[in-house]
């Protein structure tokens, strides 16, 4: 014990002893190391923000109509991928960072702060549109009319099963565009039509949401949250079977993967 507190003293002494301007320096390192972390989090903040504002607000622009709906969500997701992939890896949905978390491409603080970003700049997405459109649906407001919710007739088990099999193919495309460094650099497009088809095959029986964030932001603004645990459960599920079996699987160990650690992996999303 008293050799613990002997070393322990001693490297308090030794850190005094070293000359100011090397303090100085680490501290700046610091600040920076924080700054760039800073970066990615609110990277992924206005990148959910859009993917809420314009895929959701689609649906009350257009009455419903699923074709319309799709492309929205799908277009947003292609932009945001080709502007922010390259700064935080525009994951926007935290079972994509689930799935980048359980193969060893971000570190658990990071995922914590991106999944808190994106269930932030989900709800304020959903607050803004919200504020921006009357919907003309019955529902009290646009993020309402746009929350994901079970079609009728829709069983909660068939429902939880769409979202998973749907998540499945979107994060499997993401390992295969945006992970894996062999891929073509075409990652934005193929993302965004992933999610037009996944939109268009589940759309009309749980509103294929893919996404955790997509839904928590519209459920808490709108006040809807019936069947909403679906909406974690079956996108976290179908990220984790995908990410694992990409990366078990087929992506190569002598090819040098994204390194999640400065840039936190793939791109993402759903609607």
């Amino acid at each position: 014990m008293i050799q613990t507190c002997l070393a322990a003293s001693k490297r308090s002494f030794t850190f005094f002893l070293v000359p100011p301007a090397a303090h100085l320096h680490f501290l700046v390192f610091l600040a920076e190391r924080r700054v760039e972390k800073l970066k990615l989090y609110i990277s992924e903040l206005i990148g959910t923000f859009a993917l809420v504002l314009i895929g959701v607000g689609s649906i009350s622009g257009t009455s419903g109509s699923l074709l319309p709906i799709a492309l929205a969500f799908g277009f947003v997701v292609a932009v945001m991928v080709a502007a922010t992939g390259h700064v935080s890896g525009c994951h926007i949905n935290p079972s994509v960072t689930i799935a980048l978390l359980l193969t060893g491409k971000i570190k658990l603080p990071d995922a914590i702060a991106y999944i808190v970003s994106q269930l932030i700049g989900a709800t304020l997405g959903a607050f803004v549109l919200t504020v921006m459109i009357t919907t003309p649906h019955d529902a009290p407001n646009a993020a309402a009319a746009g929350a994901t919710a079970l079609a009728p007739g829709v069983t909660v088990m068939q429902g939880l099963i769409i979202e998973i099999v749907l998540t499945f193919f979107l994060v499997f495309v993401i390992f295969g565009t945006a992970v894996d460094m062999r891929a073509q650099k075409l990652a934005s497009l193929f993302i965004g039509l992933t999610v037009v088809i996944d939109i268009l095959v589940g759309g009309k029986y749980t509103g294929a949401s893919l996404n955790p964030a997509r839904s928590f932001g519209p459920a808490l603004v709108g006040g809807v949250w019936a069947n909403h645990w679906i909406y974690w459960v079956g996108p976290i599920i179908g990220a984790a079977i995908a990410g694992l079996l990409y990366n078990g699987l087929f992506l190569p160990r002598s090819i040098p993967e994204a390194q999640p650690e400065v840039r936190p992996g793939a791109a993402s999303e759903t609607p």
